[in-house]
């Protein structure tokens, strides 16, 4: 006999007057793996909070575990026991990991804790999927995946029927995330339910057992395993996504200079094993840390950090011993890490091309001329604003403005596209090219390739330190098949391919 897990039917629901979520209907069943891809993230947020908290509904009926915990005539103030896991581990860094599955939960009642009887509490639980974490380590010292496993087994632990995993793919590497698959579709043989939401109906269909997919707060269409990925959702905003691609991919058909800007020869810097690497000017390239190990080092050296061994030379000079405004990195999330609200909205803009134009501090026409010069593309309202209320788009063009006034020769993006919106993608995309254009090189560092390759030349897998394959655009046809834009590459590439 089928049950029902979760069932939110008609849900409608505001916040300040705004609509977040439009006659939301979705069901999930005991033991299914339902995954959902948001178009963009509208609706995102509140959704995540009805799952936890019953908060007042301007309409429709939710319903856990086949029990009515929620509807629009009679609210009520309670939380649902249903765990959300999301990029930004939730887990107490400063304890350790038994502390976080048994202790900070719900419902613990003891006052004299046995570190020996929590570990072998713990122990069964990580023999069962195969893994293992010194149940004594802190969390502050675990990786990513085993922080996502931490997180799930204390929703296991805490009898949670109903797990929501938030884009979990784009913070563990793809043979992690393989192990993690194995792991979610384990505990759904026990009964337990998941909430897959993903950015890509490519990563969600091979792991879920049904998929909707969510634009605007309202649930448009679903699928289920197997079916076959549509060459465009049917609606407008994705239509525009997939053309996007589709144009990239054909824009990006250009010749290589062969005289590199950048080269490394056999790079050894802490888990960097031998290393090599030609970059020319204009070129994309993607390197997907398959560990999600490499990216801090491949950091340490833009920022001036002599290799252990081997060469890091740019544009054919000296090798590199210390910073160097001809490199530029793009940290991860840049709009959470690379903008300071205590400066203004111009300091932020122009701190990295005082190298280049030395009054731009004090002459007051230098100043101007830069408004002018960028105003049609910033906005003329933004130099007056305050960075804190700049919207996300607002942001991105700040940060990826003030590299390209640096005016480098290589710029190292860590996973430009983590967090992004189909429509904020699409910016993304156009901001890199903006560099390309220039012929400024560009290098991806992705640890699950999502949006990178429409712009890459040639995509480089790195696994334990060491180049393991090397693909050029022509070759991406080849990849696994749950990349995001496969049939694309295919479509593009497979004319091209000699019969056999």
């Amino acid at each position: 006999m089928i049950k029902e897990v979760l069932r939110m039917e008609r849900v409608t629901y505001k916040e300040q007057g705004q609509i977040c979520l439009d006659n939301f209907n979705i069901t999930v069943q005991r033991g299914e793996i339902f995954g959902l891809v948001p178009v963009n993230y509208y609706g995102m947020d509140a959704l995540l909070k009805l799952l936890v908290h019953n908060l007042p509904l301007h309409y429709g009926y939710v319903y856990y575990q086949e029990r009515l915990v929620n509807q629009w005539q009679r609210p009520r103030d309670s939380s649902n026991r249903i765990s959300i896991i999301q990029n930004k581990s939730s887990l107490a860094n400063d304890l350790r990991v038994t502390d976080n599955v048994f202790v900070l939960r719900k419902g613990f009642q003891k006052w004299i804790l046995s570190a020996s009887m929590l570990r072998k509490q713990l122990q069964p639980f990580l023999d069962e999927i195969g893994v293992n974490i010194p149940a004594d380590r802190y969390v502050s010292e675990l990786s990513a995946f085993e922080k996502f496993v931490v997180e799930l087994l204390k929703a296991i632990v805490a009898g949670n029927h109903l797990i929501v995993l938030e884009d979990i793919g784009s913070f563990i590497s793809e043979s992690e995330l393989e192990r993690l698959h194995r792991i979610i579709r384990y505990y759904a043989e026990k009964g337990f339910s998941f909430l897959y939401i993903a950015p890509h109906f490519e990563e969600a269909n091979q792991l879920c057992d049904r998929m909707a997919l969510m634009v605007n707060g309202k649930i448009i269409k679903c699928f289920r395993a197997g079916d076959t990925i549509p060459a465009t959702f049917p609606v407008r905003s994705v239509e525009d996504y997939d053309n996007w691609v589709r144009t990239q991919l054909t824009l990006r058909q250009k010749e290589r200079e062969m005289q590199a800007v950048l080269t490394m020869e056999n790079v050894c810097r802490g888990k960097l094993k031998g290393v090599n690497l030609r970059i020319a000017p204009g070129e994309c390239v993607v390197l997907q840390d398959l560990d999600n190990a490499i990216v801090s080092d491949f950091i340490d050296l833009f920022q001036g950090e002599k290799p252990e061994r081997g060469t890091f030379i740019l544009d054919g000079g000296k090798q590199i011993t210390k910073r160097n405004r001809d490199l530029a990195v793009i940290q991860e999330l840049p709009t959470e890490t690379m903008l300071y609200e205590g400066m203004s909205y111009f300091d932020n803009l122009c701190m990295n091309m005082d190298h280049r134009v030395r009054g731009v501090w004090y002459q007051k026409g230098i100043r101007k001329s830069i408004k002018h010069e960028y105003g049609d593309l910033l906005g003329e309202d933004v130099f007056d604003s305050n960075v804190k209320y700049l919207s996300a788009k607002q942001k991105y063009d700040l940060v990826y403005t003030r590299i390209y006034l640096q005016q480098p020769k290589v710029v190292l993006c860590i996973q430009p596209f983590k967090n992004a919106e189909v429509s904020l993608r699409s910016h993304i995309w156009e901001l890199l090219e903006r560099f390309l254009s220039k012929k400024i090189a560009v290098i991806i560092m992705a640890v699950n390739l999502a949006d990178s390759l429409a712009l890459a030349d040639r995509l480089i897998r790195i696994k334990h330190g060491s180049v393991q394959e090397v693909y050029d655009k022509e070759d991406f046809l080849k990849l696994p098949i749950h990349t995001p834009w496969l049939h694309l590459y295919q479509e593009r590439y497979a004319m091209d391919m000699p019969e056999e």
